[in-house]
This record gives structure tokens, sequence and C-alpha cells, in this order.
């Protein structure tokens, strides 16, 4: 008897995002659109590219990985850029805020980023995404390809399919 054959991994899209972008926000309905096309078969994960005009972007972005540890990452992601556009006047308040709202433990989320125990993993993230040669946000890396939607996300949702669906049909 033998064993089943362990299932495929599923294909990973990386979505270089800030958590103080509004473009980001715009690139939810792509990713949801994605997500419902192949479920499991795509793992979208949220990396970090906080941008400099944006000055809670990094607490932000740190501020996720919290609710990252806590099993809420994403709908903390989904959650903070809803309201993306009172980031700017409610900065760590609204982070927390946004926190508490969904249930996590707010006052850690406020400790993490006061000891900056996610700094680290945002940094590498950020380090990444300019080794690779992400210049803004939202921009998707799938099977290697990089697709930049900072300027221009018109046709990115179609553009992934089709990369999603070659590598998909070369797996099995």
């Amino acid at each position: 008897m033998t064993d089943p054959a362990p299932a495929a991994s599923p294909l990973v899209l990386e979505v270089w995002c800030e958590l103080q972008c509004p473009d980001c926000r715009t690139a939810l309905a792509d990713l949801d659109a994605l997500g419902a096309r192949y479920g499991d078969a795509l793992d979208i994960q949220l990396r970090h590219f906080p941008l400099e005009k944006h000055r809670h972007a990094l607490a932000a972005a740190q501020a996720y990985e919290e609710a990252y540890a806590q099993g809420s990452g994403w709908p903390y992601a989904r959650a903070l850029l809803a309201r993306v556009d009172e980031l700017d006047r409610g900065g760590e308040a609204l982070l927390v805020e946004v926190a508490a709202g969904l249930g996590l433990d707010a006052e850690e989320v406020d400790t993490a980023l006061v000891d900056g125990r996610h700094l680290l993993q945002v940094d590498s993230d950020q380090a990444e995404g300019k080794a690779i040669g992400v210049t803004g946000t939202p921009t998707y890396v799938i099977g290697g390809e990089l697709l930049d939607g900072s300027k221009d996300q018109e046709g990115l949702r179609e553009r992934i399919g089709a990369i999603a669906d070659r590598l998909l049909s070369a797996r099995a």
C-alpha cells in the first residue's frame, strides 16, 4: 500500500502593500476576486513596503504583524485599509482602535508599537522588496514576475490570473 501523494503547495502571490496607501485599498477588490477564483490553490501573502511619504505606514505594518501574531492579519489589513483616510489624523491611536474593533488584544498591539518587536520583519520585507525592484504599492510578485500596480492597476487582475493559470496548469 502506498501513501497518497502530498497535496501540491499553493501558488504564492506576494502583495507588496503599504497600509496607509489608498491604492492598496483599491487593490482589495482584485485580491478578493483572485481569492474567489483560485481558492486554496493561491496563497495571497501580504509583504510590507512602507513608503516614507506616509508617516504612519511603518507603525501600521508593525501593528499588522501583531494582528497576524494574534491570528487576524488579513482582517486587520482590510479594516485598516477601509479607514486609510483617517490614519494620517488618527495615527497610532487609530491602529490600536482598529485592533480593538476586531476583538484583538489592543493593549498588546500598543505594546508592540512601543517595543518594536515586529520592526525586524517589516524592515526585512522592505529590504527584500527594494532588492527585487519594488518601488511603490501595490506591487505583486507571482511566479517570479513583478507587476507594479503603484501607478496603474488596470488589467493587473487579468495579468495575474493569466500567470496563475499558466503556472497551475504546468503543475497538473
